[in-house]
C-alpha cells in the first residue's frame, strides 16, 4: 500500500473472537495483526465477537474478550466505536462519531462462523472490502470432505479417505469401525469435517482406539473424515495473492510427541518448527506449484496456508488440507513463512489489505 501522506487513514476493522472452539486462537491472532498495522496508515477498529455470538463494539473489545477467556492479558487500550452496515451501494461501514469513510474488514476468525463463508457472506451483502476468500472458497475449503472432492477433480494427490456420519457412529459403531479398518487401514486419522487448529483430531493406531476417536470427532461435527495414516513429514506453505498467487518457502512441523494437535500448536512447547524446511529444490518447486494449484482450484483469494504430507522414503506428496484464514499468532506458520521469504509482517498485512481492495473492485464489476 502506498504512503497515505496527508490523506485520511484507511480504517481497518479487525474481527476476532467468534463462536467456534478456536475463539482463543483468534484473539491471539488479532493481537498480532493489530500490532502489525501501521498507525500512520491505518485507524484500527476492533470488533470482538463473544462465544455467545454478541458483537462487542463499545469500550475495549479486545480487553472484554480477553477477560472473558481468562487466558490472555493485554495492556492495549482501544478507542470506542459503534459500527453498523450502511447501504450496500456505498461499500462502507458507518462508524459513530465521524462521517462514513471507506473501511476494510480484516476477519481474524477461525473455524465455524468465521472462515466457513458465514461472515464473508455478510460482508459481501453489505458491500465492504474484506481480507481473504469469498463465500464459495471459504465454505468449500472449510469442509474437509467437500474440499477433498474438489481437489481430487483438480488432480491434487491425497491419501485415501472416507466420510462417516455421526448417526452411523451412534447406531452402528462396530460395523463402521470394521468397514474403516478394512477400507482405510491403520493407522488412520479421524477429523471433524468442519474444524481447524487440529481440534477434535485423533491419531488411531489400534482397533480399540478407533471407536473412541470417532466419537471424539463426532462431538464436534456430524460429519467425520477418516484418512489413512502415513509415515510422512508435515510440510506447510503459505500462499498470497488473488488470481496470480505466489507460494512461500516451506516449513516443517516436527512434533516431539508424534502428533501436531491443538496443544502442540498453541499451548505447550512440544513442537519444533523448521523454517525453511530442508527439501531438495525440485521437491520444493513441486510443493509450491501444488499449493498454488490448490489455491486456484478452490477459488481462494488473499491468503491460505496449504498443508502437505511428504512420505518418508519415497518423497510422494499428499495434500492434507487448505486453511483460508490461518493463524496469525506469534508462533503461527503463515506469517513466519512469509518472514522467511522476505516479506515482514507489516508488509504482509499491507499486501493483504491491498488484495482485499483489489478483489472488492472485481466483485463490483
Amino acid at each position: 500500500m502506498t504512503d497515505t501522506g496527508n490523506e485520511r487513514k484507511v480504517r481497518v476493522a479487525v474481527l476476532f473472537g467468534g463462536q467456534s472452539d478456536e475463539h482463543d486462537v483468534s484473539i491471539r491472532s488479532a493481537q498480532t495483526v493489530m500490532g502489525a498495522l501501521d498507525g500512520n496508515r491505518y485507524e484500527v477498529v476492533p470488533i470482538g465477537i463473544t462465544r455467545a455470538g454478541s458483537w462487542v463494539v463499545d469500550g475495549d473489545p479486545m480487553a472484554a474478550l480477553v477477560a472473558a477467556s481468562d487466558e490472555l492479558s493485554t495492556g492495549q487500550t482501544l478507542p470506542n466505536r459503534d459500527v453498523v452496515p450502511v447501504a450496500p451501494v456505498t461499500g462502507a461501514l458507518a462508524i459513530a462519531g465521524d462521517d462514513t469513510a471507506p473501511i476494510v474488514v480484516f476477519p481474524v476468525l477461525h473455524g465455524p462462523f468465521g472462515e466457513d463463508g458465514s461472515v464473508q457472506g455478510l460482508l459481501e451483502v453489505v458491500g465492504v472490502p474484506f481480507v481473504g476468500s469469498g463465500v464459495l472458497g471459504s465454505a468449500v475449503a472449510m469442509d474437509k470432505a467437500i474440499a477433498k472432492q474438489v481437489l481430487a477433480s483438480a488432480g491434487v494427490p491425497q491419501l485415501p479417505w472416507r466420510l462417516v456420519l455421526r448417526r452411523e457412529i451412534q447406531d452402528h459403531a462396530e460395523s463402521v469401525a470394521d468397514r474403516l479398518e478394512s477400507e482405510i487401514g491403520l493407522p488412520c486419522f479421524t477429523k471433524p469435517a468442519n474444524l481447524g487448529s487440529s481440534v477434535g483430531i485423533s491419531r488411531v493406531s489400534t482397533r480399540d482406539e478407533l471407536i473412541p476417536a470417532l466419537r471424539e470427532a463426532a462431538f464436534y461435527d456430524r460429519r467425520i473424515v477418516v484418512e489413512r495414516g502415513v509415515d510422512a513429514r508435515e510440510i506447510e506453505l503459505s500462499v498470497l495473492g488473488n488470481d496470480d498467487p505466489i507460494a512461500s518457502v516451506a516449513g516443517e512441523i516436527v512434533p516431539r510427541g508424534g502428533f501436531y494437535d491443538y496443544n502442540a500448536k498453541y499451548i505447550d512447547d512440544s513442537t519444533d518448527l523448521v523454517i525453511p524446511a530442508e527439501l531438495e529444490p525440485g521437491l520444493l518447486r513441486q510443493l509450491q506449484q501444488m499449493a498454488v494449484a490448490a489455491f486456484r482450484a478452490l477459488d481462494l483469494a488473499g491468503l491460505a496456508r496449504v498443508d502437505f504430507f511428504v512420505e518418508r522414503g519415497t518423497d510422494q506428496i499428499y495434500l492434507n488440507e487448505v486453511n483460508t484464514l490461518p493463524g496469525f499468532t506469534s508462533i503461527s506458520m503463515y506469517p513466519m513463512l512469509w518472514e522467511a521469504s522476505g516479506v515482514p509482517l507489516s508488509e504482509l498485512v499491507d499486501r493483504l489489505i491491498d488484495l482485499a481492495i483489489e478483489r472488492h473492485g472485481e466483485r463490483k464489476r
